[in-house]
């Protein structure tokens, strides 16, 4: 019983189900206490016990239907099929009373002991590790292994000694060999199909795992459209671990610590007993930041990852206008409350996209319409390569912003090395930025915005 219930575990965290030491315990005493007879009690009761959220419910669903779905060596006809399925026991005879050839897995096909065959293919799998498969391309052999396992090597030998008949050989060798061989084939594309549910149940989220640790190292300007919902769910899951992070710093500052010195000096009349405390707090301002996003052809992708990577951490965040220009700017805040981010950055682009780059056109409507957003507690966050196409780049709107704001941080996808070449007015920028720094993947993303709240917290 135990068993069974330790690899269904296995599975769920595979899934990304999180199921601690004490949430497996239980599930244990569940399943002691309902059994397997039940499948939906059974269900049930683990579901309870283990999916928190309902994400998690889902995921649990899936893989407990894929777990318990024993689908080898299954009899067509009791799916109502017709019984033609090429993968049908072989046919010997009737079936009854086939003789013995003194090879087990022979003598289970020849008599289409299905249930007994099943039984010895999970046997096998535990016993090569097939639950360890973690790649696509290993399929193939864990499949030979587990048939290697359940004796295939010396199912061949007997059917090429059949098949070359002889002296000793029975009369209906031949019949045999092919009875024999259409069981092979039938044991080959078991054990696939046998595989194929142990990758989807224990190696299926590894692999996506593996994809999302490449994306986020790849440069935002390489990736492809087909992985942009990826992409997305990527920026969403490092967002809500950054703000359930400083989530926890805000309840921890409101809570504070103990001040042991003041505590025992205000309790000195009490002779030191602590009848009263004193609690040392923190102030925890949430950021207030002002975006101003480059959203030309070169660098629109970093432009809506870090909007979907703001507009994710509204928990943690007091407030938050953003910007969009190529050459004239306009304010997209309202446009990316109503819509989600993957379907306003297209709306964005009708207005202002594609249009040649200029900075200092956008530095000018921005000081014209929009400065009095800025103050000592914004944060400016400037994404753009800072190209402006030889146009004046208004260095000095750049010094204004610099001093009315808390900080200017900007985020430039080009190299540091490609900064002040051909158009790129960067290195005259770079003075009245605090933090100018070269990001190009949601990694980077990810610790920019992480220092950025965690400078929030002071004494």
């Amino acid at each position: 019983m135990q068993q069974p219930l330790e690899h269904f575990i296995k599975a769920l965290r595979a899934s990304e189900v999180r199921v601690s030491v004490a949430e497996a315990i239980e599930a244990h005493e569940v399943v002691a206490a309902v059994g397997y007879s039940d499948r939906q009690l059974l269900k049930d009761a683990l579901s309870i016990t283990v999916a928190k959220s309902e994400e998690e419910k889902e995921r649990f669903d899936e893989t407990f239907e894929l777990y318990f779905a024993r689908t080898e060596f299954r009899d067509p006809l009791d799916e109502g099929e017709d019984g033609s399925d090429e993968n049908n026991m072989p046919q010997f005879g009737d079936g009854e009373g086939a003789p013995e050839t003194g090879n087990e897995l022979a003598d289970l096909l020849l008599e289409g002991d299905r249930q007994e065959m099943a039984a010895q293919m999970e046997q096998a799998g535990q016993q090569v590790g097939v639950g360890n498969i973690r790649f696509f391309t290993q399929r193939g052999f864990f499949a030979r292994r587990l048939l290697d396992q359940m004796g295939l090597r010396e199912l061949e030998r007997l059917i090429a000694e059949l098949n070359r008949g002889g002296e000793g050989q029975p009369e209906d060798a031949m019949e045999m060999a092919a009875a024999l061989e259409q069981g092979r084939s039938m044991l080959l594309d078991e054990a696939r199909s046998y595989v194929d549910r142990q990758y989807e149940l224990y190696a299926r989220a590894a692999g996506e795992q593996l994809r999302a640790e490449f994306l986020e190292q790849t440069s935002l300007a390489n990736i492809e459209r087909r992985d942009f919902d990826r992409m997305s769910r990527i920026v969403r899951r490092m967002a809500k671990k950054l703000a359930a992070r400083y989530m926890r710093r805000h309840r921890q500052a409101r809570r504070g610590q103990l001040d042991i010195r003041r505590t025992l000096r205000v309790n000195m009349a009490n002779d030191g007993v602590p009848f009263h405390t004193v609690w040392k707090t923190k102030k925890v301002d949430r950021p207030k930041i002002v975006a101003i996003c480059d959203v030309s052809r070169s660098v629109a992708a970093a432009a809506q990852f870090l909007l979907l990577f703001l507009y994710s951490l509204n928990e943690v965040i007091a407030q938050l206008r953003s910007f969009a220009f190529s050459s004239n700017l306009i304010e997209v805040s309202h446009t990316l409350e109503h819509h989600e981010v993957d379907e306003a950055i297209p709306l964005i682009l009708k207005d202002i996209g594609f249009r040649p780059t200029d900075y200092g056109q956008a530095l000018r409507d921005l000081k014209d319409e929009f400065l009095d957003t800025i103050d000592r507690r914004t944060t400016v966050i400037m994404l753009g390569d800072g190209r402006s196409n030889y146009s004046d780049p208004e260095i000095e709107i750049m010094r204004q912003i610099n001093e009315r704001s808390q900080r200017v941080i900007w985020l430039n996808p080009e190299p540091e090395s490609f900064w002040g070449t051909g158009d790129s007015e960067m290195n005259r920028y770079r003075p009245f930025c605090h933090v100018a720094k070269t990001v190009n993947t949601i990694k980077g993303l990810e610790r920019v915005i992480d220092d950025l709240l965690r400078s929030t917290t002071r004494v």
